[in-house]
């Protein structure tokens, strides 16, 4: 199935592993084979990863990428996932719903959930007191 893509101005795209910098002007194309595709806005980079739900959405990113199943990535996503589900176990379905789409091979829909953690993640941030 054709993905149809509209790219702003100087926006970037990942598309099967090439990093794509749009022009001054707006520009859409579609890309007619299925490959890895992540816009801008969500990609995350290594430097970008500083709390545990951005480390697992910047290993399942990867994930996303690779053109094989890479099993260093699995096993960091599996460390992570476990770790974190010990510091916070009401991370517990959304972490069972990254683990069940891996192990389907649908990572572009675990990496959006992926996306729901980070969010559930920040939530619990704005609750912590600024000296802690």
């Amino acid at each position: 199935m054709a993905l149809k893509l509209s790219l702003k101005p100087n926006e970037r795209v990942i598309i099967g592993g090439a990093v794509i910098s749009n022009g001054s002007a707006a520009a859409a194309f579609t890309v007619e084979n299925n490959v890895p595709v992540l816009r801008e806005k969500d990609i995350l980079t290594e430097a970008q990863a500083d709390t545990y739900c951005k480390k697992i959405y910047l290993a399942v990113q990867l994930m996303y990428l690779a053109e094989v199943p890479n099993v260093d990535l699995a096993q960091l996503y599996s460390q992570l996932a476990s770790d974190l589900l010990v510091a916070v176990p009401g991370t517990k379905d959304l972490i069972s719903g990254i683990t069940s789409y891996i192990l389907e091979g649908k990572y572009y829909q675990a990496l959006k959930q992926a996306q729901q953690l980070i969010q559930y993640e920040e939530e619990l941030l704005t609750h912590v007191p600024e000296s802690c």
